[in-house]
């Protein structure tokens, strides 16, 4: 059973920024997107500041988003990164096989990469997130690096924060057609 510690989550800017998004995305009836929260069982909480300081994770958990974009099944998992080295044990089995088979349902899965020290988001289509996955597997290296990604890919946050992955959603669903 994996431990959770509330330090390590402090200051989660993309999640803000993607949650930020979501509402907006809502109140224009453009998509109707909702944050997963993981459940957890508290071990420890501070009496003083009534925060749980220590818990465990109770199940696993599939992604951080799931909703609907205009009839369309999406599911994406948002992910923060501090260097230019994405390791792959950031993404759990569990979620890729959940990835996997929202795809064969005909849904849209994809990671939303935040690259702190660049200030840059990456759209990652599962397609591409499959192939790092089986290479790590496989014996290969177990992490990807940003000079692998594909240029096209990168978005720029509008305003300082929202995040216009709706774009990128449309490029992908345009990418499989061809």
């Amino acid at each position: 059973m994996a431990t959770w510690n509330s330090r390590g989550l402090r200051g989660s800017t993309l999640e803000e920024f993607v949650n930020h998004t979501n509402e907006r995305y809502m109140e224009l009836g453009l998509a109707l997107i909702q944050k997963i929260p993981t459940p957890i069982t508290p071990v420890k909480i501070d009496r003083e500041s009534r925060h749980i300081t220590l818990a465990y994770f109770d199940k696993d958990s599939t992604v951080d988003y799931i909703g609907a974009v205009q009839g369309i099944p999406v599911c994406f998992d948002a992910k923060e990164c501090s260097v230019d080295t994405f390791p792959l044990q950031n993404i759990h089995a569990h979620q890729m096989d959940f990835m996997e088979r929202f795809e064969q349902q005909g849904g849209i899965s994809f990671l939303l990469i935040y690259f702190r020290e660049r200030e840059e988001l990456y759209y990652m289509q599962f397609a591409q997130i499959r192939r790092f996955w089986q290479r790590g597997q496989e014996g290969g290296r177990r992490s990807f690096r940003y000079d692998e990604l594909e240029p096209g890919w990168f978005m720029k946050l509008r305003q300082g924060y929202f995040v216009p992955y709706l774009d990128f959603i449309q490029k992908d669903l345009d990418t499989r057609e061809e």
